[in-house]
This record gives C-alpha cells, structure tokens and sequence, in this order.
C-alpha cells in the first residue's frame, strides 16, 4: 500500500543460507573428509545409463556413484547423524529383494555392509568378465544396483534400530516414483503418471518431516508406504 511502512528486516537468527559444494561420491575419502554432524542426510548420487552403449561398459561409473556413493554416505554420516536425525537413500521399487533370480537373494538378505560391498564386487567381476548372465544377474544393471542400495540402508539400520528408535532418528530408502530427468528419459516411453523433479522432491521431504513411525525404520518407503523386501 502507498505510504505504509516497509516491513522489519528478517531476524538474523531465523536467516537460512543454502551452500553448494562439489563431492565426488565415488571417491570415499572424500565423503569421510565432507561429513560433519548433521540433522538431514539424503543420498541422491545416480549414474546415468546410455541404451546405446554396452551396460559392461558403463558399469564401473555407474556402481562406483550409485553404490560406492551410497555405502560411503551410509558409513561417514551414520556415525555423525544428530540423535533425531534422518539419513535417507533415495532408492527404487527395483531395489526389493524379489527382482534377483532366489539363488541371488542371500547375497542381500539379513547381511553386513561389509556383505553387500563385496557382492556388488563381485557381481561387478562377473559383468567385466562375461558370467553374470550365467550367474544369474539380471541384465539391466540398474536392478541388482537399487537392491544393493537397499540392502546396504537395511545392513546399517539392523545395528542401530534400537539406539535410533529411542532418539525419534530415521534411517531408510525412500522411492519417489518414477521421475521424469533426463536419466530416466532414454529408458521408459510412457511419463503419464511420471513425478516431476519438484514432485519427486516433496515425496522425500513428507518422509523427512514426518513424525518416525517404527514400522518405516530401515525399510524401503514409497510415498509413505513401505515396500515388502522380500516381495
């Protein structure tokens, strides 16, 4: 309104400021030396894929980022998590455990991290040599990788439930949907009922603000419902 007072400047303790910086979340090093006691932790690191290239060819790129990314995060943030906290892995409903062929699935099922790092290395082995079709591995890596995703989230949750559950502190996978980016672009013809970036965004924000419900805690979560792991 003409004449009215302008209005008071924001109060400096209520000021918030947003800080980009470049990490490379294949380099583990590198995570350990960025991480610093946080309250929100959200482990988003993919690899595109190329449906013109070889997967054997980009298969080192992609599960150095989406799964060398996420085992780092898991193991540099989880211990610097504030109590209350939440330490979220964007995942998949690729990433349950029933995508793998059965003889597969206790490479996944109720292990360590330490357990899911070497089957990602040794599936990775298998593709470089020519036998992970043999062994069972599905062709589309992007299946075994989001499993692997989620089976670390479960590894590390299963120590620590209690001692979280206690401080009201989450540690999960969460599944946005499909997103319509250009990563997803090359691979699926149909973005009907694709998440825009935005969309996908506050998917993972609800789980973030929301209240910790037990039922959630190291579980894969799509839009405030948890995916079987076994299904």
């Amino acid at each position: 309104m003409p004449g009215a007072p302008p209005p008071p400047p924001p109060d400096p303790a209520t000021r918030s400021r947003v800080e980009g910086r470049v990490l490379d979340v294949s380099d583990a090093a590198a995570v350990a030396r960025f991480a610093e006691p946080a309250d929100i932790v959200i482990s988003n690191a993919i690899g595109p894929l190329d449906p013109g290239r070889s997967q054997a060819e980009q298969a080192d790129v992609f599960l150095d980022v989406a799964n060398g990314g996420t085992h780092a995060v898991l193991r540099s943030f989880g211990p610097v998590l504030r109590p209350g906290g939440r330490l979220l892995v964007v995942a998949s409903s690729l990433g349950t455990l029933g995508h793998l062929p059965e003889p597969l699935r206790p490479r996944f099922d109720g292990v360590s991290l330490d357990d899911v790092e070497k089957a990602v290395e040794d599936w990775r082995t298998a593709i470089h040599d020519g036998t992970a079709a043999e062994a069972g591995w599905p062709e589309w890596i992007n299946v075994p990788s989001k499993v692997a995703q989620v089976a670390a989230v479960r590894a590390v949750a299963a120590e620590r439930r209690d001692a979280d559950l206690a401080a009201g502190t989450l540690v999960a996978a969460v599944c946005p949907g499909l997103v319509d980016t250009r990563a997803s672009r090359p691979w699926f013809s149909d973005f009907s009922q694709a998440q825009t970036p935005d969309e996908a965004a506050r998917a993972v924000l609800d789980l973030v603000f929301a209240d910790v419900d037990p039922a959630t805690y190291g579980e894969l979560v799509r839009f405030g419902r948890v995916l079987p792991w076994r299904s």
